[in-house]
């Protein structure tokens, strides 16, 4: 999506503050001995309170309102009455809805309570990266370098990138042109960030794998060499200078 007239860049903020804030909620209420559906309920009823549809629910039936991943799940996980969160698990929420016909998208890692598996390095790492991505984003950047950026940060701390999952354009549906903002160089990839252009800027750095498999429920993704991902993302409007961070108010660089 471009953003032309002030009514979209109004819509846009206020979906972005509806996931922001389901978000912020969410990672503040996670405790042990909650279950993870239980934690998907708590997000949905906030998304409702602003009148907001899951996205991944609206778009693709998702088996939940938001979705939240444990461990060694690198994304897609779905809620459920079965998954207890404990002490030091590595959590990702991701939370994405529909306001008023305008899409917005945020996610983030963390460690529950203590880290006793060390994971927050990982944490760390993810975190770190998005804020120096974002930093670069202006238009007239390429895109591959940005994933260019993402892939050698990861590097340089001892990580990888998973390859098949990546940000993406979005603003009037949940995924839209530019798509596969990859966090890796694509030297094929010629395209640049368009000044106005709304975008979901993720980051998905691992420990062991490169890509992500499906399970057999058709959703959560795990890595093909095992091992465990941590992911960030904001919705920005990119301009000619420092970006608009739609999302900022989820917290998750804090």
């Amino acid at each position: 999506m471009s953003i032309k007239q002030e009514f979209e860049f109004i819509g846009m903020q206020k979906a972005s503050e509806a996931v922001a804030y389901t978000l912020k909620e969410m990672t503040r209420y996670a405790q042990a001995g909650m279950t993870t559906k239980e934690l998907d309920n708590f997000g949905a009823r906030i998304l409702s309170e602003f009148g907001a549809n899951s996205a991944p629910f609206l778009t693709y039936g998702f088996p939940g309102y938001t979705c939240i991943s444990l461990n060694n799940e690198f994304c897609h996980g779905i809620p459920s009455d079965m998954r207890v969160l404990k002490e030091g698990d590595l959590v990702n929420i991701d939370v994405s809805a529909e306001l008023n016909g305008f899409w917005a998208d945020n996610g983030g890692s963390f460690v529950l309570g203590e880290d006793i598996n060390q994971h927050q390095e990982l944490v760390d790492a993810s975190k770190r990266i998005l804020k120096l991505a974002i930093d670069r984003i202006i238009g007239g950047v390429r895109i591959s370098d940005i994933g260019h950026l993402i892939e050698n940060e990861a590097r340089k701390r001892g990580f990888k990138v998973i390859k098949n999952l990546c940000g993406h354009g979005i603003g009037r549906s949940l995924h839209e042109q530019p798509d596969e903002l990859l966090n890796y160089r694509n030297q094929f990839d010629q395209r640049r960030f368009k000044k106005n252009s709304v975008v979901a800027i993720e980051t998905f750095i691992s420990t062991t794998s490169t890509y992500a498999d499906t399970l057999n429920d058709g959703w959560t993704m795990v890595g093909n060499k095992g091992g465990f991902m941590a992911q960030h993302e904001h919705t920005i409007i990119v301009t000619d200078g420092y970006p608009l961070i739609l999302t900022e108010m989820n917290d998750i660089w804090n």
